[in-house]
């Protein structure tokens, strides 16, 4: 049976004051008058509900047979919905013994796999970050800290591609007293695209990013003018255009490095 709520005179002395100073007096008594009413109403009704559970359970037993005296309501209830029972499955259900719902258990505890370390090759840049000056005074005292040590922490870092423009000067030499034998210059160094405003470092890394890392050559193309300002066209990028043929094979094996070694010139 549910516990009704309490009339106002049966709560606590010093807050029925408070209700009685904030309450007008009929408004009170009025109110405590309907929550008795209330109660009682609610007492009543549920009487009522035990007792046609009762009746219920009477007219289940003698429909069923007297075995049925041990099964719970809940078992009678399933038995209403069973079409055909028989006595004797009835007995047997009475004789079985009640099922034990087991308390969940608790999942174990997972140990915490910890913060991943960062690889011990990748090289450290240490950043100092000193303490504010009124951390360099003691709260205390008033005389000056010491360092101690140091909390440290490490995060992935990444520095942005620079681009820069490579000049190259060769040399011009010619002879002041034989102007006839003309001028000579510096060999110009093999290149992979001659003539071509990509460097072979821009070229080795667009087809790097286009077979190892599967970045199309229209989004690089789209990178190199948003970083740079200028404009290079896919057929500039992709260095195995200019390869000659030689990179049949390993272009169908995706493999990005046999692809920079077959670019390469010879020289190098």
């Amino acid at each position: 049976m549910s516990k009704p709520f309490p009339p106002l005179k049966a709560l606590d002395a010093q807050l029925l004051e408070q209700l009685q100073g904030a309450l007008p007096g009929p408004l009170f008594e009025q109110l405590n008058g309907s929550l008795t009413a209330d109660q009682e109403r609610l007492r009543l009704a549920e009487y009522k509900v035990q007792l046609l559970e009762e009746r219920l359970r009477l007219i289940r037993i003698n429909k069923y047979g007297p075995g049925s005296e041990r099964l719970s309501d809940a078992q009678l209830e399933l038995l209403e919905v069973e079409p055909g029972v028989s006595v004797a499955e009835v007995a047997a259900e009475s004789q079985r013994e009640p099922l034990v719902v087991p308390c969940p258990a608790k999942p174990a505890a997972r140990p915490h796999p910890g913060r991943q370390q960062l690889p011990a090759h990748l090289p450290r840049v240490e950043r100092l970050i000193a303490c504010t000056p009124e951390q360099c005074i003691c709260g205390q005292c008033g005389r000056p800290t010491r360092v101690i040590g140091y909390e440290q922490s490490e995060q992935l870092d990444v520095e942005p591609a620079k681009y820069f423009v490579v000049v190259t000067k060769r040399e011009k030499r010619a002879c002041q007293t034989c102007e006839e034998h003309g001028v000579t210059c510096a060999p110009l160094p093999a290149r992979i695209i001659e003539k071509g405003l990509a460097s072979d470092r821009v070229v080795i890394d667009a087809v790097v990013r286009k077979y190892s890392d599967h970045l199309p050559l229209y989004r690089q193309s789209v990178i190199l003018e948003r970083e740079t300002g200028l404009q290079i066209s896919r057929a500039t990028l992709d260095g195995s255009r200019h390869g000659g043929g030689r990179l049949t094979a390993t272009h169908r094996r995706g493999d990005a490095a046999g692809i920079v070694r077959r670019l390469l010139p010879a020289s190098r």
